[in-house]
């Protein structure tokens, strides 16, 4: 049986493309370079040995692990397990494949699904961060995937403790969309005190793996499992990492894979949970955001069309006024706001050094009153500008 009451479990052509998963030594890329050998994935399977080993990396023990592999009768297995535990496989060539995945280098060979994948997923964005967050960090994974969520954007996440399931639970308090990608197999939850919040997860989007229905969590299946959440998403917004945190790998996967990667500023107290994040700012790895509205900023056309439509700022955007700031802030401010993008013009101006000058730019984003611009610039928000304008007796 390969078929449930709603949708076939498996296309045809998907059950090739399950076999060459299964083979041996055959990973995403190599499986992209063979059907774009040969043309098909049914070509693979009509291939000679001899063929086979002309692919870019298929050597002679490849080969004929693909050879070997055309009767593979773990196919029908592994489809009956997919069956029992109401999982559909998709391939790339099905239409509900995810579409943004298909422009990955490394796109999974098939995914398995529970719940409903929708062409709206395309428009999503990722949230993840550490497992052992603060409560900080918590609220602000919970408000940005709620924020997200009621503008539009499907949360893509990990299921895991922490950040991860504070997303999830943000877009489902916003009765949005979300997709839990997974480094196990379906046919369990890891961690198993996220049973109840995967089953809120399918019901309202989709809880997906590449992996075999019986694959335990394995500490090496995390990595791979981070780039289709960044392959699935526009951009990615890390919450709390540390400097060994996975969420740093995903953040390097969104780079590679040209997408937007945003943090949220931690506290410096907390190195363990914040030093990762915070030194992608640092370094200009990653926007710093505070607010819904940071983010639509850089998405583009596409932030265009989900910004919301009332003249107010976002009621998750901070709202900050310019009369408290110090001399070399408001001096600062008015450098920008005049039109000076990059630092080194603004110590020009201000003659302020560099480092006060950085740190003072630091401090006017989380005030809400500047954003950064690719390539270091910075540019001041129409409400600061306004603000700024209409404060004649600024406090010294």
């Amino acid at each position: 049986m390969t078929t449930t009451s709603a949708n076939p479990v498996i296309s045809e052509v998907g059950r090739s493309y399950l076999r060459l998963q299964r083979v041996p030594d055959v990973g995403p890329i190599r499986a992209r370079n063979l059907v774009s050998h040969f043309g098909s994935i049914d070509g693979i399977w009509s291939a000679s040995m001899a063929e086979l080993q002309h692919v870019e990396g298929i050597g002679p023990c490849v080969a004929e692990s693909i050879f070997r592999s055309r009767d593979d009768k773990g196919v029908d297995e592994e489809i009956a397990k997919a069956v029992e535990c109401e999982l559909r496989i998709l391939c790339p060539e099905d239409a509900e494949y995810p579409k943004p995945l298909l422009h990955i280098p490394d796109s999974p060979i098939c995914l398995y699904v529970r719940g409903t994948l929708q062409p709206a997923d395309s428009v999503a964005v990722a949230i993840v961060g550490t497992r052992r967050c603060s409560h900080y960090g918590r609220e602000q994974a919970l408000r940005f995937g709620e924020a997200l969520a009621r503008a539009g954007f499907t949360i893509v996440s990990g299921l895991a403790r922490g950040i991860d399931g504070e997303a999830h639970r943000g877009a489902l308090r916003a009765k949005g969309r979300t997709i839990a990608v997974l480094g196990n197999g379906l046919g369990s939850i890891y961690p198993r005190e996220h049973e109840e919040l995967a089953e809120e997860i399918a019901a309202s989007g989709a809880i997906v793996s590449e992996l075999e229905v019986d694959i335990s969590p394995d500490f090496k299946n995390f990595p791979p499992r981070n780039r289709i959440i960044a392959g699935l998403s526009l951009g990615v917004i890390v919450v709390e990492a540390g400097e060994k945190s996975g969420a740093l790998i995903t953040a390097r996967l969104a780079t590679e894979y040209n997408r937007e990667v945003f943090a949220v500023p931690g506290n410096v107290d907390r190195p363990a949970q914040t030093a990762g994040s915070n030194a992608m700012i640092r370094d200009g790895q990653a926007k710093l955001i505070t607010c819904l509205e940071d983010v639509l900023d850089e998405l583009g056309e596409v932030g265009k069309t989900l910004r919301p439509d009332a003249s107010p700022r976002p009621a998750d955007a901070p709202l900050f006024a310019t009369a408290n700031l110090a001399q070399h802030e408001r001096s600062i401010l008015e450098a920008v706001s005049s039109g000076i993008e990059e630092v080194e013009g603004i110590c020009t101006t201000t003659r302020l050094d560099a480092g006060s000058v950085t740190s003072t730019l630091t401090a006017l984003q989380l005030r809400g009153l500047i954003r950064q611009l690719p390539g270091n610039r910075f540019v001041c928000r129409t409400p600061a500008q306004s603000e700024l304008r209409a404060d004649p007796n600024p406090k010294r």
